[in-house]
């Protein structure tokens, strides 16, 4: 697996998220929780969406996650990796923790926050088991 090549795909699409979605949320979209916020409710809002095709649907994972995972890095000490135990990146901690950004997103199309995954809720636990030293 090619990290710099996948590092820089995933830049790309967290990018793509920034320009085309950050106009529509009436915020100073970044990487930041407000805008996290705002795309959790995004996802919520595609999922009850009848013609939510599945190419559409695995773009949408693809880009989402991809901002997820550089919200994480962003204020985090965690760096993107090929996780081989799993088969796919992640954002990998110090600690030699991981989290699955691809994964909580596509948690979220399936089942809502209804269904207990969301991927703010994915945010807050990072940063809450950073704070009390456990990541």
């Amino acid at each position: 697996m090619d990290m710099i090549e996948t590092r820089k795909k995933i830049r790309v699409n967290s990018d793509l998220v920034v320009q085309h979605l950050g106009p529509h949320s009436g915020l100073a979209f970044g990487l930041n929780l407000p805008s996290l916020e705002w795309i959790d409710g995004f996802i919520e809002r595609q999922r009850q969406r009848p013609d939510l095709d599945d190419k559409v649907r695995a773009r949408l994972i693809n880009q989402l996650g991809s901002f997820l995972g550089e919200c994480i890095v962003a204020n985090t000490k965690g760096a993107w990796a090929w996780i081989e135990s799993q088969g796919t990146v992640g954002v990998q901690f110090p600690s030699g923790n991981c989290v699955f950004p691809f994964n909580k997103v596509l948690k979220q199309f399936d089942n809502g926050r209804a269904g207990g995954d969301s991927i703010v809720g994915l945010y807050n636990s990072v940063l809450a088991m950073i704070a009390s030293g456990e990541l």
